[in-house]
């Protein structure tokens, strides 16, 4: 290898701060981003390379071979805390040498070629003008017209499956693009056999931002009518927790058999898998779960966007708290459990093969804009350049495949789109607090200490002594780590503090802390690993901890409890919250 000559200086960190938020989205220029990023990492290296430094064939440096000539960076490795800090941003997949995508379970072929048309000409995307935003209306609140325009366009995409099935706007091609990205068609470029992963990461919003973009403006280009947008699903409201009755129309196209046929209207969503019997009380939780995920359990970005994913990183580092939540819930939920791997919406593979996906995940990005906007003290953006230029590849509604990256898609109104203004109960619903501190009596008969119990497999609702990191009311986490699963089960659990009556139907209420769960996906060795951290300062406030020096953390299993094994629990003081 030829030698390198390059000066590096460790620059200490920034302290710890807090990112000021307003009601609207931070809307600077992508450039603005990459010019100015900073490293959320202990320390920070700034590099100068030497001129020996060989290309890649697209003329740019790999940062990765940089590290390798850099005498004096060694001695300073355990000062970085990511040891893949500078790898590299994920590269947009080569479409000519998507692969196989194989069943999650047993490693056969799935029954679909998942892998889009190839192209030589690819062209850099730069967002259109627009002269007014285009509004997404709330599902179950869309007039006759609309729905017309839409069903229209669906007939449209369905009906290039049969004149051109090649042609990427098709309905089948469009619902493998999702399939590819998500079952291990696509390998990371110079990474042969690592799989790209949209989910399970910090690439999870973007992703799907970009896809239904695009997904939308072919919708409209065959409607011939630009402003056409797409509804989102208003599970978050007790208005729209109902599976939208205009895909529940079995004349219509937007409608699909494999669904879950308990959970067609007016059967109520159940997002935080309670088991609830009543709806009320599903209503209840649901608020719950929607405002734990979005508040009062993140603790920083990454808590809710997703861990950090570089180039020749393994796959699903781990989710943030909205995708393991509602989102996996969602997709759980609809999705028919008679068939083999809940085909459509309760697979990755398939999920695209139901309209309702793109009614979900209009949401789901709204939930992502909804955020941005929160009043905490938690910011809002990453500015990590890894994330920042990470790309993607689609086709457009010309027919074009272009590249795309994450930094232009942050703000969705410069992309022209806007949602329906509707309520959001969920956003000041804190679980009342708890009238009397829990009698130690009550909770503690059972619990063990972490060392008697981890790796812990989560076969039965299980009660550990965790010791806190300071008494009292402490600005600390809950740290979840090495959670192992099998990535081909649906696996969730649930987190209570100080819990007294093990009343696993009700979530509204303090001593909720959070929760874990996956969409059953495929992966090499069919095995995932991740940890999840839950903020514990604003269920101290809701509890009486008083003095205590411990808590009791019951951990419910809700589905394939076999599947999972938690590795350790620990808590900690809260860590820095930068972006």
């Amino acid at each position: 290898m030829a030698s390198l000559q390059s000066s590096c200086t460790v620059v200490a960190p920034n302290p710890r701060h807090r990112t000021p938020t307003s009601s609207k989205p931070f809307s600077a220029k992508p450039s603005y981003f990459l010019t100015h990023a900073k490293r959320s990492h202990r320390f920070q290296v700034s590099c100068n390379g030497g001129a020996n430094q060989k290309p890649t064939a697209d003329g740019k440096v790999d940062r990765r071979n940089m590290l390798l000539g850099m005498s004096g960076l060694y001695g300073a490795a355990n000062l970085v805390s990511d040891p893949q800090a500078y790898a590299a941003p994920i590269e947009a997949p080569e479409f000519k040498a998507c692969g196989e995508a194989r069943d999650v379970a047993t490693g056969d072929l799935l029954d679909v070629n998942c892998c889009p048309p190839p192209s030589d000409k690819i062209i850099d995307y730069k967002l259109p003008p627009f002269t007014k935003l285009r509004i997404r209306p709330a599902a179950h609140k869309v007039t006759k017209e609309y729905l017309a325009k839409f069903e229209e366009a669906i007939r449209r995409m369905k009906a290039l499956d049969k004149d051109d099935p090649t042609d990427p706007r098709g309905f089948m091609q469009q619902a493998n693009i999702h399939c590819a990205y998500c079952n291990g068609a696509h390998d990371q470029v110079g990474y042969k056999n690592l799989d790209i992963q949209v989910h399970n990461s910090w690439l999870f919003f973007p992703f799907h931002r970009w896809y239904l973009y695009f997904y939308e403006r072919i919708l409209g280009k065959l409607i011939d009518d630009p402003t056409f947008v797409l509804p989102f699903w208003n599970w978050d409201n007790p208005k729209g927790m109902q599976m939208p009755k205009i895909f529940d129309n079995t004349a219509s196209p937007l409608y699909n058999v494999n669904r879950n046929q308990a959970n067609r209207p007016p059967a109520i969503i159940d997002l935080g898998f309670s088991g609830a019997s009543d709806d009320l009380q599903k209503v209840v939780n649901n608020l719950t779960v929607m405002y734990s995920e979005m508040i009062r359990s993140v603790n920083s970005t990454t808590d809710f966007m997703g861990q950090p994913y570089r180039a020749g990183n393994s796959p699903s580092p781990g989710m943030g708290s909205s995708e393991r939540g509602s989102h996996v819930a969602a997709h759980v939920w609809v999705g028919n459990p008679k068939n083999k791997y809940r085909e459509d919406m309760g697979n990755f593979y398939s999920a695209g093969r139901d309209t309702l996906f793109y009614c979900h995940h209009a949401n789901v990005d709204r939930m992502w804009s909804i955020w941005r906007t929160l009043k905490t003290d938690v910011p809002k953006d990453i500015t990590d350049p890894d994330y920042l230029n990470a790309a993607f590849m689609f086709y457009d509604e010309n027919k074009q495949l272009v590249r795309v990256k994450v930094a232009d898609c942050l703000d969705h109104r410069r992309m022209g789109y806007d949602f329906e203004r509707v309520d959001i109960p969920w956003l000041n619903y804190k679980p009342p607090r708890k009238a009397a501190k829990a009698k130690r009596q009550t909770i503690s008969p059972g619990a063990q200490n972490p060392e008697d119990l981890f790796p812990l497999n989560l076969k039965k609702i299980t009660r550990v002594l965790v010791p806190k990191s300071a008494k009292g009311k402490a600005d600390e986490v809950l740290v979840l780590e090495n959670i192992e699963t099998d990535t081909t089960k649906f696996i969730k659990f649930d987190v209570f503090v100080n819990d007294e009556d093990d009343n696993a139907e009700e979530l509204d209420k303090a001593e909720y802390a959070g929760t874990f769960a996956q969409v059953p996906h495929k992966t090499k060795d069919k095995k995932g690993k991740s940890t999840i951290t839950l903020r514990l300062t604003e269920l101290y406030e809701d509890i009486d901890v008083a003095d205590d020096d411990t808590i009791v953390v019951t951990l419910i299993p809700r589905s394939n409890g076999d599947d999972v094994t938690i590795g350790g629990i620990k808590i900690i003081p809260s860590p820095p919250r930068s972006g």
